[in-house]
């Protein structure tokens, strides 16, 4: 079983401010422990379900050289390869490669949540709201879809009560959920243990991937044509994506990128190497 695990930090339990999740902050390293280990404990739990090959994707954008490279090296769990530096939502190497299942650590809810903890999409200053035709989405959604292009699912979320219930609704009740913490708002929540996190993440996810294949999810796979609307949050930022093809800007601050599959939609919109 091969299998590919995409982290982010915001869903980390015990983290719920912003200067734990960005670079060179006082508190970013305390919380850079706290990312890497619950990562590692799934690593375990892939690891002990019977994977022979996992890949971890960093995915969280700490600012400045940080961006992508938050884990801590010294501390990797042995047994997987580790993506550093990639940009966002960009790796599909280990889908092309061939892939069992996607898997989400340290996710956090699509903008707006009420107690999404550090909630946003993509990006808290230059998006607002995200579409893939019709269905509202967060970045677990984004990167379900591109994982779906492969025919790989999307099948256990770690992160805040509110991402699980984002990523249930979009892909059905047979994903498995790992909430860590809770929200009280945006930016508080009540939150397990690290060491509590970790076990929960570890033992979740070894027994979804343990599971038959035909209970997983299935790939999400919206229907074609697909167009992918932003809506971002001031007029200006419509200026990064005039002259791309397949990309229109429908209204001062809306932008539309349609294709036969996610992967062209997204891949002529959002940026590259």
């Amino acid at each position: 079983m091969r299998v590919v695990i995409f982290c982010d930090m915001e869903g980390i339990a015990c983290i719920e401010n912003w200067e734990q999740v960005a670079g060179g902050k006082p508190l970013y390293e305390q919380a850079r422990k706290l990312y890497t280990d619950e990562m590692n404990a799934a690593v375990r739990g892939a690891r002990a379900a019977g994977a022979t090959h996992i890949d971890v994707v960093d995915c969280h954008g700490a600012g400045g050289g940080y961006s992508f490279r938050s884990f801590l090296p010294d501390r990797l769990e042995s047994g997987a390869q580790y993506v550093f530096g990639h940009p966002w939502a960009r790796y599909t190497t280990a889908f092309e490669e061939g892939c069992d299942a996607i898997l989400f650590v340290g996710a956090h809810a699509m903008a707006g949540t009420p107690d999404g903890v550090l909630c946003h999409t993509v990006s808290s200053e230059s998006w607002y709201n995200a579409w893939i035709n019709d269905t509202l989405v967060g970045e677990s959604g984004i990167l379900a879809a591109v994982a779906g292009c492969w025919d790989v699912p999307a099948v256990f979320v770690a992160g805040d009560e509110a991402t699980c219930r984002e990523v249930t609704a979009l892909l059905g009740d047979s994903v498995m959920t790992a909430p860590v913490k809770k929200g009280l708002g945006r930016y508080s929540a009540r939150s397990m243990a690290p060491k509590d996190a970790c076990a929960l993440i570890e033992m979740s996810l070894a027994q979804v991937l343990s599971r038959d294949k035909s209970e997983w999810p299935k790939p999400y796979k919206p229907t074609s044509p697909v167009t992918f609307k932003v809506e971002l949050a001031s007029p200006d930022g419509v200026n990064d994506f005039k002259g791309r093809s397949g990309v229109e800007i429908a209204g001062p601050r809306t932008v539309l990128s349609t294709a036969d599959t996610f992967w062209e939609a997204w891949d002529q919109f959002w940026y590259r190497n």
